[in-house]
């Protein structure tokens, strides 16, 4: 049978037609909704994890955030100044004691001297500490832990230290001048400004902040050791009210 180029035509568009009746007949029962609604498009639910993790990150994010500063920072106590409250009692040697947590509550002359040993402990020379302690014999000569009291007292630090170069012993006094401060004998000849303000406190009644700011300080082990003896006996600063660098001395 021979079929013109017209009925070929004809017969192309019914085919055509006859097809695409039979898919679509097929595919009418199927909702072509049905599957998004029973499951979120993928992408959708990332999105949703990704904003849920983001929102939990902002804590940490903001945590992590701190302005750049590269100059050295000025010691402070741990505990907030404004926050703690200056108590009073009795030292362990029986004398009246203030604890305080201002360095402005100290006389001029004490808050000065701090301020020279904190800058002069800070720059890692030994010898910039010589010019603020009284050296020369008597009773008014600055006190460290030395068997001869007559011995040259930067000598004596530089021999204490951990280091060759009298680092350590300075990063010791550095963190001492940073710790709140005890007012002891208040009123009497022996009256002395003391850091850390633990040398005068019960090592037992500590509060956890304390502890905290003890250890920066002392190891775990030390506060241990301090338990079992009694009470602090690391190092200590005393600065008389009229400025005077009375002893930097440890143990009892």
């Amino acid at each position: 049978m021979r079929i013109f180029p017209g009925n070929a035509l004809i017969c192309s568009i019914a085919s055509f037609a006859a097809v695409t009746l039979f898919l679509g007949s097929v595919a009418l029962p199927i909702p072509a909704s049905a599957f998004s609604q029973l499951n979120p498009p993928a992408p959708q639910a990332r999105d949703t994890a990704k904003s849920t993790q983001r929102k939990n990150e902002k804590p940490i994010e903001q945590a992590l955030e701190a302005p750049a500063n590269n100059a050295l920072p000025a010691p402070e106590p741990l505990i907030n100044k404004q926050a703690a409250q200056s108590s009073g009692g009795a030292s362990s040697t029986g004398k009246s004691v203030e604890f305080l947590f201002d360095i402005d509550k100290a006389p001029e002359p004490v808050k000065k001297l701090r301020t020279a040993i904190v800058e002069a402990a800070a720059s890692g020379d030994l010898e910039r500490l010589r010019p603020l302690m009284n050296i020369g014999g008597g009773l008014k000569q600055t006190q460290v832990t030395a068997d001869d009291p007559g011995e040259d007292p930067i000598k004596t630090l530089h021999d204490l230290s951990g280091d060759p170069d009298g680092i350590e012993i300075q990063s010791i006094l550095l963190d001492i001048m940073s710790s709140g401060f005890a007012h002891v004998g208040q009123g009497t000849p022996d009256e002395v400004y003391v850091w850390p303000y633990f040398a005068e406190k019960d090592i037992k009644t500590l509060s956890t902040p304390e502890k905290v700011d003890l250890m920066r300080i002392v190891t775990a082990g030390d506060y241990a050791d301090m338990q079992e003896f009694g009470g602090y006996n690391f190092y200590r600063v005393g600065i008389t009210p009229d400025g005077r660098w009375k002893f930097f001395t440890s143990g009892e």
